[in-house]
């Protein structure tokens, strides 16, 4: 695979400078409407992702996958992928919710030149850029590599890569959270999801990074209603959906910085407090549900878990942010087929936190904030 790549010659990633005027401010609906043509965004993502599945890039060749929506009140999402089952790269070890980064392990400074795609920047003059990754700050990065996915869940599968030469682990912060909720604006797909693992809670590779991917099917994540937590700063929980969560919300990129900034201090919480978490980006409603009339913004979801370290033997499927906003990449065809709703929620939910310790969590971040 790799003489062939190199025989076809390595390509460049592409520069994609951006403003606020591409920003897709309501995005594409289910339904096609308003917008439905993919923004510049959009098109230069997926025909660098065509390419490089023509290159032989990837670990294998992605075709049309199978899809079918569970029966049951929750709509999960099911999809066979049996060859990220068996040919991604083993995850790495991880011990820790505080493990520093290991230049010795496999890390994104090995990808091979022609699995970046594109290097998104700011314009100069937009401002919104500057931060590195720490702080109190919340600027999005100078620039963010999006690369490919090589073992990809969908079509158009990457990872938003800030500074990588900087070996920092994969501990989210705000400037990386602000950078991927802008990537969030620039595609007008309704199902253009990005998400974070963390240590404990599934990331394979201990490396700061995103995964972003389209999903063509609708979420229950992106529509349900909420219950408010700290309404000043747009937290609420998020309960009758798959995996109960923390749900932050804005209406369109003025409220970046600050979401970006209360996510990742609610995160750190977690983390002091000995849990680990996932987090998933949305289109979708404002927290009171479709109801509201204000059209739709960025939703994102904070879970908070028990710490999962190494490989859970006899498990049916790991459970990462996909699968707890709903998605279910499934790596078998009779578990495929075969699977329930009730089995996937008991699989899923074995991972959370009791309803008590949860409420008891929700009062400690919305005082967090408040303060």
């Amino acid at each position: 695979m790799a003489a062939a790549s190199e025989a076809l010659g390595d390509p460049s990633p592409q520069d994609f400078v951006y403003g606020e005027e591409d920003f897709v401010l309501q995005g594409t609906g289910w339904g096609g409407e308003p917008g439905s043509a993919p923004s510049r965004f959009d098109r230069a993502l997926l025909e660098g992702w065509s390419d490089r599945m023509e290159r032989g890039l990837f670990r294998y060749r992605l075709g049309p996958l199978p899809t079918r929506v569970l029966p049951g009140p929750m709509s999960l999402v099911a999809q066979l992928n049996v060859q990220r089952g068996t040919e991604r790269r083993p995850p790495q070890a991880v011990l820790s919710l505080r493990q520093p980064f290991d230049p010795r392990a496999f890390n994104f400074t090995r990808m091979r030149p022609g699995e970046v795609l594109l290097r998104l920047r700011r314009a100069a003059d937009e401002g919104g850029g500057g931060g590195g990754g720490g702080g109190g700050g919340a600027a999005a990065p100078d620039h963010l590599l999006v690369a490919i996915n090589v073992s990809p869940l969908e079509r158009g599968h990457v990872l938003l890569l800030p500074e990588r030469g900087r070996g920092l682990p994969q501990a989210l912060t705000a400037p990386l959270l602000r950078g991927g909720l802008e990537a969030a604006l620039l595609s007008a797909h309704p199902g253009f999801r990005l998400g974070f693992n963390g240590l404990g809670a599934c990331a394979s590779v201990n490396h700061f990074h995103l995964h972003a991917f389209y999903l063509g099917r609708p979420l229950l994540v992106e529509s349900a209603p909420a219950q408010p937590l700290c309404p000043a700063r747009g937290l609420s929980l998020l309960r009758d959906v798959p995996a109960p969560a923390f749900l932050f919300y804005t209406a369109g990129p003025a409220g970046l910085e600050a979401l970006a900034r209360d996510v990742c201090r609610a995160a750190e919480h977690l983390t002091d407090t000995g849990l680990a978490y996932n987090v998933f980006v949305t289109r979708g409603d404002p927290p009171e549900g479709a109801g509201a009339g204000a059209g739709r913004g960025l939703r994102v979801l904070l879970w908070a878990r028990r710490p999962s370290f190494g490989a859970k033997a006899g498990a049916a499927f790991n459970v990462a942010l996909c699968e707890l906003a709903g998605y279910l990449p499934l790596p078998a065809a009779p578990l495929f087929r075969d699977i329930t709703e009730a089995e996937a929620l008991r699989a899923i939910r074995e991972h959370l936190l009791p309803e008590p310790q949860l409420l008891r969590l929700g009062e400690d971040l919305a005082r967090l904030l408040a303060g």
